[in-house]
């Protein structure tokens, strides 16, 4: 069992590329989204048992978060029902060829940011757990909700369940001390929690925004990545953080809202080797040519799921098969609108075997 902690929210969107003064007054696309509760929908749908945890007012809204997540398979019976707080919302804006997109946040007063550690069952949860997976965006929610997720970690850790981060910066969330900015805090925060983590996943620019380790000549605002010296940024992790094995580090090239080649990397710790993917037939790293974008918000989650679900099966748990996996599977996710990933073990397995050509299969 795989168990997630963090956030779900009301995710709410207009038509196609619209810009909300486009569309309002007028209809939205609403989901439901959050990056803890991504990774366990995906787990879901992949066919590995997940669970998820948050702090949600008990009203119809939430039931509706609920049924949407158990009908996905997911187990949520230790969900933190409170009289007080709100469902948070998250406003998305997609963007097309050179305007990029937006998110807006409207997440203050939502139950999880107002719940403190004593209020969760932590020990019933963890129960049959063998993978906690936890992000860098809870904690940067409130304080209450820092201290929550690292008390999780901490207890998670002395019941021997393995443990999985990602880091997730998120510069508009980090504000709940006065006077100290969003790296500052992010760069204080979240190294208690990495002092107890197995695996670490970050996108490209996470390491440098949290942990100040940059990688070469990397410029992400060109599109522009230095890939080799995500290795070198992968060993500074582990260097600093003992606990840390595995470092997993998505690597997108981001030429336009539409266009993006995506790949990644996996870096072992105990055999000192880094695992690139996709890989040419010559075994050189290419990264997928991702053009014509559907959705790329829950690209980095489906990436953590993919990986996860790898990891702890028996035919791709393999470093060089697990990243092979979340890179596909993750690759895939662009091409679907909403948070969660809607796609099969097997059809992940066909883009790793080369079959990305997009044919109607019937």
């Amino acid at each position: 069992m795989i168990l997630g902690f963090g956030e779900i929210m009301m995710r709410m969107a207009p038509g196609g590329h619209l810009r909300w003064r486009q569309c309002l007054p007028g209809p939205v696309h609403v989901t439901w989204g959050g990056g803890e509760a991504n990774v366990c929908a995906s787990l879901a749908m992949l066919g590995a048992p997940s669970r998820f945890i948050t702090a949600l007012p008990a009203n119809p809204l939430s039931e509706g978060i609920q049924a949407t997540l158990r009908g996905l398979g997911v187990d949520t019976q230790h969900i933190l029902w409170r009289k007080t707080g709100r469902v948070g919302i998250y406003l998305v804006e997609s963007g097309a060829n050179q305007r990029g997109s937006t998110v807006l946040y409207d997440r203050e007063y939502s139950a999880i940011s107002l719940a403190k550690p004593e209020e969760y069952h932590f020990d019933a949860a963890l129960d049959g757990v063998t993978w906690l997976h936890v992000t860098g965006i809870t904690p940067a929610i409130s304080e209450q909700a820092c201290q929550s997720n690292l008390a999780l970690v901490k207890r998670a850790k002395q019941r021997g369940v393995r443990v999985s981060c990602d880091l997730n910066f998120r510069k508009k969330l980090w504000t709940w001390r006065s006077g100290t900015g969003a790296r500052q805090l992010a760069g204080e925060m979240m190294p208690h929690v990495l002092e107890h983590v197995d695996l670490l996943i970050a996108n490209e620019e996470d390491a440098a925004d949290v942990l100040g380790i940059h990688a070469g000549t990397t410029d992400v605002t060109k599109g522009q990545l230095d890939v080799r010296a995500y290795e070198q940024v992968a060993r500074e992790i582990v260097a600093r953080f003992s606990s840390i094995q595995l470092v997993a580090i998505t690597l997108r090239e981001s030429l336009s809202a539409d266009h993006n080649n995506w790949g990644g990397l996996l870096y072992d710790a105990q055999t000192e080797r880094t695992h690139l993917a996709p890989l040419d037939a010559d075994g050189r790293y290419q990264p997928y040519e991702i053009r014509d974008i559907v959705d790329r918000v829950g690209g980095g989650d489906s990436f953590a799921a993919g990986l996860l679900y790898a990891l702890t099966s028996q035919d791709l748990s393999s470093p060089e098969q697990a990243i092979r996996f979340a890179i596909a599977s993750s690759c895939l996710k662009h091409s679907i609108l909403g948070d969660f990933n809607y796609v099969t073990k097997e059809e992940v397995i066909g883009l790793m075997g080369g079959n990305a050509s997009g044919r109607v299969v019937r």
